[in-house]
């Protein structure tokens, strides 16, 4: 049975990693007829994968612990897991909606609002959870061997979870404004699950890029604050595509932002108004193809550095 280095005092790493020659050269051949090979190398990617799936079980209880203990040392707890993006949308209301009176040109606004803030938090908190997966904990990447990118992934299921419980505040809202269920509404599960795609592999993508360099973290509240800015999640780019301000290249950069496509087809689920003369040509495409895109490129790109983390 093929066995580690770690796990045989016959050969060691330094004597397998030196330049080829003589004796050294021997005793590499005879590690590798004995199925010796060096510890913590990096595995295929279909064995990666069977990695990864055998621990789903710790990816869910992870998730789940990390969940429960976001807002333990505050009063209302998880409260604030709804609080937080209900806070941001009356501040957003308040400038966007009262103060810049966007709202007179979109019908059904403070669904259109709600909708928006919590669509994009949903993408904006796994990112920049992302970011901390392998940073924000050496220890147990140090300590014990897992695929690593069981952590990302984990952190992006436990926004997933934190969003399910924010649904039933967005469901809430929109029955107050009149927004009951229709069949449009059972739109919103395929569209949330291309989201959550999206998410984990922009998070995966941060994990490995800020893993070697943690000062991302730091420079990543502003990129996503423009992000924002430029999806449509307080105003809608629908109503400037025909107001002829900007370029026809402009508006469809726009209208193809990965956040704008999954805020759009949100609304569209959601809020009756929003029909789709409203939504961008091609909208499932892009959103389909975004996630496969975002999920497939993010998981090659963090597994092609697997063995380097939690070294330095």
């Amino acid at each position: 049975m093929p066995c580690t280095l770690a796990e045989s005092d016959l050969v060691t790493t330094e004597t397998l990693t030196k330049p080829d020659s003589g004796p050294q050269e021997d005793l590499r051949a005879l590690a590798l007829r004995h199925g010796l090979s060096v510890s913590g190398a990096r595995p295929s990617l279909p064995a990666y994968v069977g990695q990864l799936w055998s621990r789903r079980g710790f990816i869910a209880a992870f998730a789940t612990a990390r969940l429960t203990a976001q807002y333990s040392h505050a009063k209302l707890g998880q409260v604030w897991q709804v609080m937080t993006p209900l806070l941001n949308a009356a501040v957003y209301y308040l400038i966007f909606g009262v103060l810049m009176n966007v709202q007179q040109d979109i019908p059904d606004y403070v669904p259109f609002l709600i909708t928006g803030i919590f669509v994009w938090t949903f993408t904006s908190q796994s990112i920049m959870t992302g970011t901390r997966a392998i940073s924000g904990n050496l220890g147990l990447v140090r300590a014990l061997h897992f695929p690593r990118a069981s952590l990302p992934l984990a952190l992006a299921l436990q926004q997933l979870q934190q969003l399910a419980l924010s649904l039933c505040a967005l469901v809430a809202i929109l029955f107050c404004f009149g927004e009951f269920p229709r069949w449009s509404w059972l739109l919103a599960a395929p569209a949330l699950l291309l989201q959550a795609l999206f998410n984990a592999g922009v998070a995966l993508v941060m994990a490995r890029l800020a893993a070697r360099t943690p000062d991302i973290a730091q420079l990543m509240p502003f990129l996503l604050r423009t992000w924002m800015y430029v999806s449509g999640a307080m105003w809608s780019i629908q109503h400037l595509a025909r107001s002829g301000r900007l370029p026809d290249t402009v508006i469809t950069l726009l209208q193809g932002n990965p956040a704008a496509v999954y805020i759009d087809l949100m609304r569209f689920a959601l809020i009756e108004s929003y029909t789709a003369e409203l939504l961008p040509p091609h909208v499932w495409a892009l959103a389909a193809g975004w996630a496969l895109v975002a999920f497939v490129g993010g998981f090659i790109y963090f597994w092609k550095a697997e063995e380097t983390y939690g070294r330095g």
